[in-house]
C-alpha cells in the first residue's frame, strides 16, 4: 500500500497464477476486501477460484482484460505479460512481479505512462529461505503422494 495512493479495500486486483503463492495471495487480498480476480489455466483451478467467491480469468487469454485493474500481481515464472497486455493498463496501475526468474513480464514490453512495475522476483526465497524451502518440500511430498510414489 505504500506504493499506492489507495488502500486495498475495494481495490481491483488481478492475481496471475493459481499456484501456492497465487492462491494464498488471492485469499489474503480477499480478506482485506479487495475485489480479486485470479487467472489460471486448469479447469480445477477455475472451480476452486469460483468456489472461494473470486472471479476467474484464463491466463492464456489475458489480453483485453487488464484495463480494469488497479493492481496486477504476477506469480507465473514465464513471460505472460507482453506489450499487448501491459498496453491496456490504465494510468496509475501497478504491476508487482512475485514470480521466480525469469519473471512474468516480457523483456520488450513497455508500460503505459504513469504505470509502474515492482520487481520482487523470488521474494519468499530471498527474505525467508527456510519457510520457502519448507513450502517447496511440502508441495513436492504432496505431489509424490498423489502420484503414489511415496
Amino acid at each position: 500500500m505504500e506504493q499506492t495512493d489507495f488502500t486495498l479495500h475495494g481495490a481491483r486486483c488481478l492475481v496471475i497464477g493459481c499456484g501456492r503463492i497465487g492462491a494464498l495471495l488471492a485469499r489474503k487480498l480477499h480478506a482485506l476486501n479487495a475485489r480479486v480476480t485470479v487467472s489460471a489455466r486448469a479447469p480445477r483451478d477455475f472451480a476452486r477460484i469460483q468456489a472461494a467467491g473470486l472471479s476467474a480469468l484464463d491466463t492464456r487469454h489475458l489480453a483485453g482484460h487488464l484495463g480494469g485493474f488497479d493492481l496486477v500481481f504476477n506469480t507465473v515464472p514465464a513471460p505472460v505479460l507482453g506489450a499487448s497486455e501491459l498496453g491496456e493498463l490504465r494510468e496509475g496501475s501497478i504491476v508487482i512481479d512475485l514470480a521466480s526468474l525469469p519473471g512474468g513480464i516480457a523483456p520488450d514490453a513497455k508500460l503505459p505512462p504513469a504505470c509502474r512495475v515492482l520487481h520482487a522476483l523470488s521474494l519468499p526465497g530471498k527474505v525467508a529461505p527456510l519457510s520457502a524451502a519448507r513450502a517447496i518440500h511440502d508441495t513436492v511430498c504432496a505431489v509424490l503422494q498423489e502420484e503414489d510414489v511415496l
